[in-house]
């Protein structure tokens, strides 16, 4: 049975699950949200995930939110991306949790306030404030990578995937490649792995228009 990803292109959280679920092999559908419409706030989508976001899994009837929990389920599911023993398994849950928190957790609002909110409502404080935590996020990436290949253990694991689900975006959110070297070499590798896209490709096409200026990874 193939498996049903509510998602949508912009989304970095819905891109980690996609991303997971591609490299993993798990077939796996697209059903596009309209969430720059209002269909995640909408009772139908409500209904299927009360927090009202993306992504949403349906596997087979099993119901799955969050990226975290989705991109744990294929390693559970697959034995893929999972590393090779339960210390890189915790590792890797480590740093699911730690991009949750500090990557994702101030990438994903910072790029929506700057590209998707009205003007009126891009609060330069708030952007400011963002900025220096993703960069603080970003700074310790930065070191872990510039020791190894892949952030949790010897091989590419479902916290790669994590920690990068919105650094192949084009617009801008105050983050450049060129300032970590060691996160571009660590991102190009990521996009030299057998099926990977990049998001606007994977998922549905943005609603707001695109950039390729990332595609080149």
């Amino acid at each position: 049975m193939t498996n049903t990803l509510y998602c949508f292109g912009e989304s970095g959280n819905a891109y980690k699950a996609a991303l997971c679920l591609t490299l993993a092999g798990v077939p796996w559908q697209p059903r596009f949200v309209d969430f720059f419409n209002g269909e995640a706030r909408g009772a139908e989508f409500r209904a299927i995930n009360p927090m009202g976001e993306v992504p949403v899994l349906d596997a087979g009837g099993k119901i799955l939110t969050q990226s975290g929990l989705i991109q744990t389920w294929v390693m559970d599911e697959t034995g893929k991306l999972a590393g090779a023993s339960a210390a890189d398994r915790q590792e890797i849950l480590r740093w699911i949790l730690f991009d949750n928190q500090k990557v994702s957790g101030t990438a994903g609002p910072l790029r929506f306030l700057m590209n998707f909110a009205p003007e009126d409502k891009r609060d330069a404080g708030v952007i400011g404030y963002l900025t220096g935590r993703m960069k603080a996020a970003l700074s310790i990436l930065e070191g872990v990578l510039s020791t190894r290949d892949w952030i949790a253990c010897d091989s590419v694991s479902a916290a790669d995937i994590a920690c990068a689900g919105y650094l192949y975006y084009p617009e801008n959110f105050n983050f450049t490649r060129a300032d970590y070297p060691a996160i571009s070499a660590w991102l190009t590798r990521l996009a030299h792995q057998p099926n990977w896209a990049h998001p606007y490709d994977l998922m549905p096409a943005p609603t707001l228009g695109k950039d390729d200026g990332f595609r080149d990874a």
